[in-house]
């Protein structure tokens, strides 16, 4: 089995490698390092190209919002999520613009903190539900702004990537959009990696705020 490869960063030693020993104990998880401010965070990143990187987001110097900028800068692939002790929304929004798949709460309970990460080997975001109400009420902010009447064509999108474009705006899973659209969980990622390359973004989240702003859940929801 291909476990993914973790790198931890994360100023408090106690509860970075409490994460760790949390994290070792799944089979489907392996922790290749930890750093312990956010300019480390980047550098042992560039060095070891983890799967996915658990960022805390307040750190001395550097802190998890710029380093996250200057991960997927580097390493595009690469899978970031926050974890923090807040739920701001100016560092949830300015993270989730610079990369970041997920924003996970500190707080949480350990069982679901690896159900939200194995999400995201899966493709899904991790986000904390308090914290996707805020992405859903800013969503509904924008929309209610006067935007442009987005037409996919617009985008060079084909009919069935603004289907799966627009449910994932709506907040469905890989594996309900399969089944909305009688498709593959694989088929689905496949579509998804298309409509992010074809729109220059990096994850699902930035393609629901997207889908938003332009108006085109607007004109086809």
């Amino acid at each position: 089995m291909n476990k993914a490869r973790i790198l931890l960063v994360d100023d408090h030693a106690l509860f970075r490698k409490g994460i760790a020993s949390l994290l070792n104990e799944v089979p489907e998880f392996e922790v290749i390092g930890e750093a312990s401010n956010g300019k480390e965070g980047v550098e042992k990143a560039l060095q070891l190209k983890p799967d996915i990187v658990v960022l805390d987001v307040e750190m001395p110097g550097l802190n998890g919002v710029k380093a996250v900028e200057l991960i997927k800068n580097s390493l595009p692939e690469c899978k970031v999520v926050m974890l923090t002790i807040s739920d701001d929304d100016q560092n949830l929004f300015d993270s989730i613009k610079n990369g970041a798949q997920g924003y996970l709460l500190k707080s949480m309970d350990p069982d679901e903190l690896i159900k939200e990460i194995k999400g995201l080997t899966k493709g899904e975001a991790a986000l904390s539900k308090n914290l996707a109400v805020k992405i859903l009420d800013e969503f509904a902010r924008i929309s209610k702004k006067e935007v442009q009447s987005g037409d996919p064509q617009d985008y060079n999108l084909t009919e069935r990537e603004a289907e799966v474009l627009i449910l994932v705006a709506q907040g469905f899973t890989n594996k309900e959009i399969a089944s909305r659209l009688a498709i593959t969980e694989n088929t689905v990622k496949n579509h998804l990696c298309n409509i992010m390359e074809k729109l220059h973004l990096q994850n699902r989240v930035q393609l629901a705020t997207f889908a938003w702003r332009e108006g085109i859940v607007n004109r086809n929801s």
